[in-house]
């Protein structure tokens, strides 16, 4: 895909749109230290609200999604109200997670049948989530927790324990992702408290830690607000998404798919934007040649997300460790982009050979009609992708298949 983009420092936001965008900011910037709810952000901040109650099956957009030939998308469940981050239990329980609500669901199947039970509520934006040795990992605003054993107490489930809770408190890409690396130790990301800001210390970042909460630190740098990640199956190097910042114009900066290559490495924020933009406030001083350049650029203002490599045999073999990544969409450009799910596809040194559209038809006449967050591969290598907007998650599988099945 090929954009056109605008000159640095050209302000090519519609008058209206600009004006919302400012009208948000300041509006969050003069709440109390202790901020409004998770909700009011979500609403105010992203700039399109999410329904507010469940909708019925036949009201979601599984019939107007369209994917490569051979692929096939269903509802795999709805009514899970913000559905965000998902995860897989050793047992085939489905984890979803929650951002502007505050609630962790396990879906569980029986045979055609799935049933969501909440099993945490009371949480403080519980976006990220990790599962190992039968513990569920729940990263929320300030703090990691676990549930132990929670397959096998889905009706009963204990109180989360907190293990970590050294995280600042903002409101501004609070939300956590959560994920276990190849050396399972919990690696987390710490979002920049701002739009554009010189972070402080402990911000914009991915944090690495032992699963007691134990040996904090900072393993990726100036990363302004990763909302999905995941390990090359291959050769186990870390690869996440990044959003750019807003207000410098409708077609800068892209949000990125960036590559960890060795511990401590630094990728622009706030100096530098998709690896060869310096930023027009605070880049001064600061070459981007200093900084890691993303792989790949993956769209201004698309509100790239959730993102896994596909390791299952179902999918045609073009796809085989191909990264999946979930674009939200954008909330203040004109012309709308992302609202789909592309696939980037690499090259054997880990490089990006191409990126291709995987799931199009969540956004209609430039208004949403669902919203993808995050995707994640099953036993049986079909794919979930979560909907935040509609409360659904929806499978895709490719070719016949003879049974459903989780």
């Amino acid at each position: 895909m090929t954009h056109r983009f605008a000159p640095v420092g050209v302000a090519v936001l519609s008058s209206a749109a600009f004006t919302l965008a400012l009208s948000a900011l300041s509006a969050i910037a003069q709440q109390p230290q202790d901020g409004p709810s998770p909700a009011d952000v979500t609403s105010r901040l992203r700039g399109v609200a999410q329904l507010s109650a469940p909708i019925t099956e036949d009201k979601l957009p599984t019939s107007a999604l369209k994917l490569p030939q051979g692929f096939k998308v269903e509802t795999y469940i709805h009514g899970v109200m913000d559905a965000r981050s998902l995860r897989l239990g050793d047992k085939g329980t489905v984890f979803v997670g929650n951002r502007a609500r505050d609630k962790i669901y396990a879906v569980v199947s029986q045979g055609a049948k799935r049933e969501a039970k909440v099993i945490a509520s009371g949480l403080d934006r519980p976006n990220g989530l990790a599962f190992k040795d039968g513990t569920l990992y729940i990263a929320e605003g300030t703090k990691i927790s676990k549930l132990e054993k929670i397959e096998d107490n889905l009706d009963q489930p204990p109180k989360p324990v907190v293990i970590y809770s050294d995280f600042p408190d903002h409101r501004s890409h609070g939300w956590k992702f959560l994920a276990i690396g190849p050396d399972n130790k919990l690696y987390v990301s710490v979002g920049a408290p701002c739009n554009i800001c010189e972070p402080p210390s402990g911000n914009a970042q991915i944090r690495r830690l032992n699963t007691d909460g134990s040996g904090a630190e900072p393993y990726a740098l100036g990363v302004r607000n990763s909302v999905g990640f995941d390990f090359h199956p291959i050769n186990k190097e870390l690869y996440f998404t990044d959003n750019g910042r807003d207000l410098i114009s409708d077609d800068l900066p892209n949000d990125e798919l960036n590559r960890v290559t060795k511990m401590g490495q630094h990728f622009g924020f706030p100096y530098c934007h998709q690896g060869d933009l310096p930023d027009n406030e605070l880049g001064a001083g600061h070459a981007c040649s200093e900084y890691v350049p993303p792989i790949a650029k993956l769209g201004p203002h698309s509100a790239s997300l959730g993102m896994r490599f596909y390791t299952g045999s179902q999918f045609p073999k073009s796809y085989k460790n191909a990264i999946i990544v979930a674009r939200h969409g954008s909330w203040n450009k004109s012309n709308k982009e992302g609202g789909d799910v592309v696939v980037v596809k690499l090259n054997k040194d880990g490089t990006v050979k191409s990126r291709e559209p995987f799931i199009t038809g969540f956004l209609e006449d430039n208004k949403y009609i669902g919203r993808p967050v995050d995707v994640m591969q099953m036993k049986d290598g079909s794919l979930l992708v979560s909907d935040d907007w509609n409360g659904a998650i929806y499978r895709i599988t490719y070719g016949k298949q003879k049974v459903a099945s989780h």
